[in-house]
C-alpha cells in the first residue's frame, strides 16, 4: 500500500497547489516550513532526482502551443531542452547551442552544420539528392593539388570565390573521398549523406529518361536525361542549352572543371560530376553539355577538379 499512498499524497499536493495562499512554497520529502522561500515547489532528496518528461524529437515537435520555458528531455540526442517562445524554438538547456529541428523531409532545405551553408534538396524517384553543388572547404589555388590534411580544400573556377558561391566547389577525387576508396562513402558530404556511386547515377538517369540508359555504356547515352537534369535558360548555360527542361528538379549548372595543369575550362558549357566509383587508376564521372540532351559517362584522372553532388543515406 506504500505505492498507493505515495500517489495519493502526490495527487493531493498537485490538487492544492493552485489554492495555496501561505508565503512559503510546498516542500516534498520535508515539512512545508522548510521550503525555500523563492520556490513554489521545493523537492528535497539526497538520493533521487527530478525526472522530467522523456520524449523523442518528433514527439517534442508535436507538442501543441508549448509554453515559454517548457522543459523536456530528448531521447533522440540525450539532451535537455526548453522552449523559448521569443524565437519559437526548442533550445538546448545549459549550453544553448543545440536546436531541435523538424525531421528532415526531402524537398526541404537543410543546413550543413560544419559551415552553416544551406542546400536545397529534391526527391527523384526513390532517391533524395542535393539540388545544388556542394561548396564546403577552404579555397586553394588551382595550381596546387589538394592535400590529405585535416582541412577540406576546394577549387573555385578561375580562383574566384564568387564562382564557388555560384557554382559550387571543384574537388579532386581523393579529396572528395576523404582519402579512402570505398564507393558510396560519406567523403566530404554532410552527415546523413554520401557520395553517389556509378550505379546510383545510372538509377537517376534512368528515372528521368524512362529506362533508356544502359548502365554499362560509356559516352553519350539515353535520350533526354541531360535535358531533364539541366537548369533551364542561359544564366548558367551557354546558348542554346539544348533540350533543358529541369523536369527532375536536379538543376545542373555548367560549372566547368579544373584541369590537372591548374587551368580552368568550360564554365557555362559543361557540367562534370564525380562518381565515387573507381575505374582502374581513374574514377568515373557523369557530365552534361550545353548542346546535347544526353548524358555522358566516362572516366577522368583523379587529379582533375570536378563538382560534387551528395545523395541522402
Amino acid at each position: 500500500m506504500k505505492t498507493k499512498n505515495y500517489f495519493i499524497n502526490l495527487f493531493t499536493v498537485l490538487l492544492i497547489l493552485p489554492a495555496l495562499t501561505f508565503a512559503q512554497g510546498v516542500a516534498i520529502n520535508t515539512d512545508n516550513s522548510e521550503a525555500d522561500p523563492s520556490a513554489m515547489l521545493d523537492i528535497k532528496s539526497s538520493e533521487k532526482g527530478l525526472l522530467v518528461p522523456r520524449m523523442t524529437q518528433p514527439e517534442i515537435q508535436a507538442i501543441a502551443n508549448p509554453a515559454n520555458g517548457l522543459l523536456v528531455f530528448s531521447t533522440s540526442d540525450d539532451k535537455l531542452y526548453t522552449f523559448l517562445s521569443s524565437v519559437s524554438e526548442w533550445k538546448e538547456l545549459a549550453f544553448g547551442s543545440g536546436i531541435i529541428t523538424p525531421p528532415f523531409s526531402c524537398g526541404n532545405s537543410f543546413t550543413d552544420t560544419r559551415d552553416g551553408k544551406s542546400y536545397t534538396t529534391v526527391q527523384i524517384g526513390t532517391q533524395c539528392w542535393m539540388a545544388e553543388n556542394l561548396n564546403i572547404g577552404v579555397i586553394v589555388n588551382g595550381s596546387s593539388n589538394q592535400t590529405n590534411n585535416s582541412t577540406i580544400e576546394k577549387y573555385c573556377y578561375d580562383n574566384n570565390t564568387a564562382n564557388c558561391d555560384e557554382y559550387g566547389g571543384l574537388y579532386q577525387w581523393d579529396e572528395m573521398m576523404d582519402y579512402i576508396t570505398t564507393e558510396g562513402t560519406q567523403g566530404i558530404c554532410p552527415v546523413g549523406w554520401h557520395l553517389p556511386t556509378d550505379a546510383e547515377w545510372c538509377t537517376l538517369e534512368n528515372y528521368v529518361d524512362v529506362g533508356t540508359v544502359d548502365c554499362n555504356a560509356t559516352g553519350l547515352r539515353g535520350t533526354d536525361a541531360g535535358g531533364n537534369l539541366k537548369e533551364t535558360g542561359t544564366a548558367h548555360w551557354f546558348t542554346p542549352n539544348t533540350g533543358a527542361t529541369n523536369s527532375s528538379g536536379f538543376t545542373a549548372l555548367a560549372s566547368g572543371y579544373r584541369d590537372m595543369d591548374g587551368s580552368f575550362y568550360w564554365l557555362d558549357y559543361n557540367a562534370y560530376y564525380w562518381a565515387s566509383t573507381e575505374n582502374a587508376a581513374n574514377a568515373l564521372r557523369h557530365s552534361l553539355g550545353y548542346s546535347s540532351t544526353q548524358v555522358i559517362r566516362s572516366d577522368d584522372a583523379k587529379a582533375t577538379g570536378l563538382n560534387v553532388r551528395c545523395i541522402k543515406n
